[in-house]
């Protein structure tokens, strides 16, 4: 299907991807890589689940990482996602429940040179009526003794974005996406890194089923019209993040993230967490996340007439909205000392909750006597992650 908001909403919740739109969905790289370092070899098996707001995401995820020699890493993931939706869009717009799956393939290689490593990986995402492709090249470099690492990245996609309802209906879309870090040791405790991101969107960018609503002449009710968006969209965000070790091992972490967009749309995002190790190879993780967002500029719940201005939007997602989310993680080291061709193999298990309030986007399934007076939307959803690593 086209990328329904709630639908994006979900899949970046279940990668642990932190963020709702394209801009808390940015500058997801780790302070703990280090440049001049790759990978070991490693397996992962995930099982996700997202349910919020009427819409059901489950699926697995199969990645391997292995290393040829002392300078090629080449890693391969497979990703599912089995989608069903009776969301407030799907309901409101009189559609039924539908159901869907979401298929991912991703395969990369690492190349290390004395202190710097390049990438390259692609990925394929299809389903019904998307199809998206993303080619990817990064290289980092560490520097003055290892203390400081710079990191550079691009990317390009092309998406094909389809109409189940409309057979002849086929649009493009083009992606391109460029990243800036640094990380600095800044004490043998402590590591600080800084990342910028751009993303440049040319092509369809709405959504072929979504409409917006307008109120008529006759003052007590409201029609609809399809949605209008720009055929352009440039995206920036920058972020601090900061890791500090405690002298019992355990570890506290800060993020601050900013973004904006030539729609007008400004996020703010805060998130801290801590790590502590348990006894018996156990691992207990806690975090908070707070975001916010303003609307973007031709975003409005109910327009005031019919082709009220060039572009029109009621997504949810691009109106302003906050967020709290509420995580934990248990990890448990069930193999920590090797056991015959298995160095290392965890178990973990991952819960979010997250609470979504909009401040001007409207429940159109309680009917009132005039439009713009229904209550405001909200909703929570619950995010569940199992996995098993193993390192080899």
């Amino acid at each position: 299907m086209a990328p329904r908001a709630d639908t994006v909403v979900a899949v970046a919740v279940t990668r642990q991807v932190t963020g709702w739109l394209a801009g808390s969905a940015l500058l997801c790289c780790s302070l703990l890589i280090r440049a001049g370092v790759l990978p070991e070899d490693r397996a992962d098996a995930l099982y996700h689940s997202y349910e919020g707001g009427g819409v059901e995401i489950t699926g697995p995820s199969l990645m391997v990482l292995k290393k040829f020699g002392q300078n090629v890493a080449v890693s391969g993931n497979y990703y599912v996602d089995s989608i069903s939706s009776a969301s407030i869009d799907v309901v409101t717009s009189g559609a039924s429940a539908y159901s869907e799956d979401r298929t991912e393939f991703s395969g990369g290689v690492d190349y290390m040179h004395n202190n710097s490593i390049m990438s390259l990986s692609y990925t394929n995402s299809s389903e019904d009526d998307y199809d998206a492709n993303t080619a990817s090249f990064g290289i980092s470099m560490d520097m003055f003794g290892n203390m400081t690492t710079v990191s550079m990245g691009y990317s390009r996609g092309w998406d094909t974005v389809m109409n189940n309802q409309d057979s002849s209906f086929s649009r493009d879309l083009d992606r391109q996406n460029y990243k800036l870090g640094l990380t600095q040791v800044i004490t043998k405790d402590m590591l600080l890194e800084l990342n910028y991101e751009g993303i440049t969107d040319e092509g369809f960018l709405n959504n072929p089923y979504r409409s917006v609503r307008f109120l008529n002449p006759d003052g007590v009710s409201y029609g609809t019209e399809a949605e209008r968006y720009p055929n352009t969209r440039t995206s920036n965000a920058v972020a601090i993040r900061s890791l500090y070790y405690l002298p019992y091992r355990a570890a506290v972490s800060g993020e601050y993230r900013f973004f904006d967009d030539t729609w007008g749309i400004d996020a703010h995002n805060v998130k801290i967490g801590y790590i502590h190790p348990l006894q018996g190879g156990w691992t207990l993780e806690g975090s908070y996340r707070y975001y916010t967002q303003k609307a973007a500029d031709f975003y409005s719940d109910l327009f005031p007439y019919q082709n009220a201005q060039n572009f029109l939007a009621r997504d949810k997602e691009l109106s302003e909205f906050s967020s709290h989310t509420f995580g934990v993680k248990l990890s448990y080291d069930f193999i920590e000392n090797g056991w015959r061709s298995i160095d290392k193999g965890t178990i973990n298990v991952a819960w979010d909750h997250i609470l979504f309030d909009y401040e001007d986007f409207r429940d159109l399934r309680v009917t009132t006597a005039l439009p713009g007076e229904e209550p405001l939307y909200s909703f929570s959803a619950d995010v569940l992650q199992l996995y098993v690593s193993v390192w080899f």
